[in-house]
């Protein structure tokens, strides 16, 4: 059974290898700097639509982390977005009409890019609302993390996607360009959580927090998966299979400890909840571009109609990564 599962996600990664390749033609370059990109670069992927109020802070936080250079697809923005990104001297700009649902919600143009321009590279994928934490991330940069995980040969590093929400109604404090979003997005949900391990791929496949608990009450096996495998060493012939929750190779997947201790590993601080969030829901329930028939954003909306409180007396206002990692949602491991 074993040599049967291999050989059946060997086929499954050549296809979306191939995909990949075919959906090269929906990219047209807007602004190529992929000359500049060096040896040793960390490089940023990344997806957009309409997203020109967090670009600015995006940008900022991730080159201070010590990112060289962003690759990023824009997705038909009317809002300013494909032009600010044109005019960012280390930012390698893709731009498409084509459909996000029928690229796999824009992991086959991912794809393509990172087996182009990543290969030797760590590559790190990430939505312009995810913010990558790491253990001691305020004091070293991730040169110095994706240094130990080559000097430790770990090729995947996983990170538990944690959504950020503010103490009052979401559209009570209106978001700055520029600005930092945990400022307003500041509250979080410490436990609440359920793991499961994926038997085809590997992977743990994580649900809960706010989003379960306040969109998905009643359905709460349909919530998003907040399993993350953010950051990888990559190579042309890997591929991601869903968004950054699995890839292929299967073995990329094994960013835990199967034997009961804990691997590094760290979060992306999700900052969805802000005043934009209305009216970025009411546009991709309209557009039906996303996952499963849009159900993540029918289930948005009708919850949006009361306008929603999501914190809780439960709930934890973030201080830093050492508190992540005191409640277990990350782990500094072997790292000292």
């Amino acid at each position: 059974m074993g040599f049967i599962r291999s050989y059946r996600l060997r086929l499954l990664r050549k296809r979306w290898r191939i995909r990949a390749f075919r959906k090269r033609r929906e990219l047209r370059p807007v602004a190529d700097r992929t000359k500049a990109i060096k040896k040793n670069d960390i490089i940023v992927f990344s997806t957009l639509r309409n997203e020109r109020v967090r670009l600015s802070y995006f940008l900022r936080y991730y080159r201070d982390l010590g990112v060289s250079h962003f690759i990023m697809v824009d997705n038909n923005s009317d809002d300013g977005s494909r032009e600010f990104l044109a005019d960012q001297p280390d930012v390698t700009l893709f731009s498409t009409s084509h459909s996000y649902k029928r690229s796999r919600f824009g992991v086959d143009w991912l794809n393509w890019l990172q087996m182009k321009y990543a290969h030797g590279h760590w590559s790190l994928v990430v939505d312009v609302d995810e913010f990558f934490v790491y253990p001691f991330c305020d004091t070293r940069p991730l040169r110095a993390l994706t240094d130990w995980l080559d000097a430790s040969s770990i090729r995947s590093f996983g990170a538990m996607l944690l959504d950020m929400y503010p103490k009052g109604p979401i559209n009570a404090e209106p978001y700055r360009a520029g600005q930092n979003p945990m400022e307003i997005a500041s509250w979080f949900d410490a436990g609440n959580y359920t793991i499961e391990r994926n038997k085809k791929f590997g992977n743990l496949w994580i649900q809960g927090g706010p989003r379960a608990r306040m969109f998905f009450r009643d359905k709460p096996e349909l919530a998003p998966a907040l399993n993350k495998t953010p950051l990888v060493k990559w190579d042309r012939s890997y591929v991601y299979a869903s968004s950054t929750h699995m890839l292929l190779p299967r073995g990329l997947n094994l960013v835990y400890d199967e034997w009961g201790g804990e691997k590094t590993s760290g979060c992306l601080l999700h900052a969805k909840f802000l005043n934009t969030f209305s009216e970025k829901a009411e546009e991709e329930l309209r557009r039906g571009q996303h996952y499963s028939a849009s159900v993540e954003y029918k289930a948005y909306a009708a919850a949006l109609e009361d306008s929603p409180v999501i914190w809780t007396r439960w709930s934890e206002k973030y201080i830093n990564w050492r508190q992540l990692e005191i409640l277990g949602l990350m782990s500094k491991g072997n790292w000292a």
